[in-house]
């Protein structure tokens, strides 16, 4: 997994722009059972791919945290929500909630997260492969490529099978 995500970078940037032309007729034109092909790409990777043997997002990005999950996380460690803001986010250039630092903070050295069944709803549908009208997230996926393998896979796939 080592020497995959130290070229991943690299395989990222060599696609990006195949990827952002697949992408732009992909928006123009989605097919119609989208939804149910990403889904099938989605579950056929992640049959592969074993998140704990990477987790590359957690190392490299931080989530955002809507109000809902400083809500939920909060509780579940006791504290108050402003509290779990002061001790754990800042606020981006968006305005938008985020780690103060990466490595995330509740990620264990064996790769497993320490606020797994209470994670941030960013967290628990990265890499975004199986949303619903996925066309509509290009600009995230051509991120997400560049840090996750498994994403990265799912797009050379996904070239290989539509026309």
């Amino acid at each position: 997994m080592e020497e995959i995500l130290k070229q991943l970078p690299q395989r990222a940037k060599d696609t990006h722009n195949e990827n952002k032309k697949f992408f732009k007729k992909l928006k123009r034109k989605p097919p119609k059972n989208l939804d149910s092909f990403m889904q099938e790409l989605h579950d056929e990777e992640f049959e592969r791919t074993d998140c704990l043997t990477c987790a590359n997002c957690c190392k490299t990005t931080g989530p955002l945290f809507t109000q809902k999950d400083i809500e939920r996380i909060a509780k579940h460690f006791k504290m108050k929500p402003s509290k779990f803001i002061e001790t754990y986010l800042q606020m981006d250039e968006e305005n938008d909630y985020v780690l103060q630092s990466v490595p995330c903070t509740f990620l264990g050295e064996d790769n497993y997260c320490s606020i797994y069944d209470v994670r941030p709803k960013a967290c628990k549908e990265f890499p975004h492969t199986d949303r619903k009208k996925f066309q509509q997230i290009s600009n995230l996926t051509l991120k997400n490529v560049a840090i996750c393998p498994a994403a990265f896979n799912i797009v050379e796939e996904m070239k290989k099978r539509l026309p």
